[in-house]
């Protein structure tokens, strides 16, 4: 595999206006208002990565979003978001306990827990061992500070394999697009993604506060393949939101804004796909089975043909 870096702290990697290139020169996130939480290389020798999306060499391929981070541009608005979804109001977002008061003066806010915000909210893992965290807990409180009901959001984005080291040391050296080694680790999909998502959709359909299920918040790219990994929208059915429910969230680049120096491309919802856990537990599980004696036949091949 082989690929390009199509973003770096925050701009497209062809943008040369000053204010992309001194974002680039003070190595700044500018979603977290910080410095990027990416690191590559050892210890002694660590370095920001700066990368926020890349994409592979085959012509028409997308823009992969490919660090989390990217995905909270514009003061965190997917939160806001979703939780306006899961919701059906449009409250203000504080972090945890802060929001109690808030909700007293504004006659209601939302709790945030993730991130900094409010503190992780661990999940009991199975057998009592370790824990799994959802990446984000939106909690709805009403005018008196009491909570009212709730959702979780899971964030992924894709990962990647190879490197990026030299396309970026081109782009921040001499502002240049090179070809690296960098590709995407699609089977992390299948392997991690989609148990995680099953397990923890189970646990938040008991939850009685938990209304609207699990939001699933990923790049178009991951959105897709999680979908074809599930067998596609025609063996997955959808259902209207409900405790039990999974929202797959397509968030990426607008596709109606264009381009332009010295801006940040803006990202919002492109799809939505609703169904339950037990759908998606029951599509993870069913395997199409290639026809009877296939190893038989392949082994009388390499012995006879």
């Amino acid at each position: 595999m082989s690929g390009y870096i199509s973003e770096i702290f925050g701009y497209r990697a062809e943008d040369t206006s000053e204010v992309a290139l001194n974002n680039i020169s003070k190595q700044v996130c500018p979603f977290l208002s910080s410095y990027c939480t990416k690191a590559l290389g050892d210890r002694a020798n660590r370095t920001l990565s700066g990368v926020c999306a890349v994409r592979q060499v085959t012509v028409g391929s997308p823009d992969v979003i490919c660090c989390p981070s990217r995905i909270y541009a514009e003061n965190y608005k997917m939160l806001a978001t979703v939780g306006e979804k899961a919701f059906g109001s449009k409250l203000n977002l504080y972090a945890g306990r802060l929001a109690v008061a808030k909700a007293k003066e504004e006659n209601g806010a939302v709790a945030v827990f993730g991130h900094g915000w409010g503190g992780e909210l661990p999940l009991p893992k199975r057998k009592g061992k370790g824990s799994y965290y959802v990446d984000w807990i939106l909690a709805r409180l009403d005018g008196k500070g009491e909570l009212v009901e709730f959702t979780a959001i899971e964030v992924q984005t894709i990962d990647t394999t190879g490197s990026y080291q030299n396309a970026r040391r081109a782009l921040i050296e001499h502002h240049k697009i090179e070809k690296d080694s960098v590709g995407l680790n699609w089977e992390n999909v299948s392997k991690r993604i989609i148990p995680q998502i099953i397990y923890k959709g189970q646990v938040l359909q008991r939850e009685e506060l938990c209304r609207s299920g699990l939001y699933f918040v990923c790049p178009v790219p991951v959105y897709d393949r999680v979908l074809e990994r599930l067998g596609g929208k025609e063996k997955l059915p959808s259902f209207p939101t409900q405790p039990a429910a999974i929202h797959f969230v397509a968030y990426d680049y607008l596709r109606d804004v264009p381009a332009t120096d010295g801006s940040i491309r803006p990202l919002g919802i492109i799809e939505e796909y609703c169904t339950t856990v037990y759908k998606v537990q029951e599509a993870f599980s069913a395997v199409d089975l290639p026809e009877q004696n296939v190893y038989r036949d392949a082994i009388r091949r390499s012995l006879y043909d």
